[in-house]
């Protein structure tokens, strides 16, 4: 019987993400901000939304306008961080830029951030709530609908 219950438990909190899990904090990094840098875990008090991308991605840059287009409607509701992974420095801001994406932005050229979120391919998304526990995980490509949806989850 409790074998049968460790079964459900971890099938509920089961994100797609074997370092991920629903209700709990995601691993953590450190994230610029217009403040400096700081934490990922230090960024409580209000939803987090963290996309990982690579500019080479073509569902990843088909995407990041939705991202955009959040920043936008939430303005200082919610923290959006974008993680870009296995570029040169530069690239991604580069791309960001010449596509006018005003997002922050991790570069995680060693791969450091990717390992600790098992993340085996991209875009994924990860949505936290104001305590920074995980209410939304997206492994694959994303519609508007469903990272609206899951940050309005995660406000309420």
């Amino acid at each position: 019987m409790k074998f049968l219950a460790v079964l459900v438990l971890a099938a509920a909190s089961a994100t797609g993400l074997t370092a991920v899990h629903y209700g709990a904090p995601p691993p953590d990094f450190v994230v610029r901000t217009p403040q400096g840098s700081e934490r990922l875990s230090a960024l409580r008090g209000k939803p987090v939304v963290i996309n990982f991308w690579a500019s080479w991605c073509p569902p990843c840059t088909d995407e990041l306008p939705y991202f955009a287009r959040l920043a936008q409607a939430y303005g200082d509701r919610v923290t959006i961080v974008t993680v870009d992974w296995n570029e040169q420095p530069g690239v991604a801001e580069a791309y960001l830029h010449s596509h006018g994406i005003d997002l922050p932005l991790v570069n995680d050229t060693q791969s450091l951030i990717y390992r600790a979120y098992s993340l085996s391919e991209v875009p994924d998304t990860v949505v936290l709530d104001a305590q920074g526990n995980v209410t939304y995980v997206s492994v694959g490509e994303l519609s508007w609908r469903e990272l609206d949806g899951a940050v309005q989850d995660a406000l309420k």
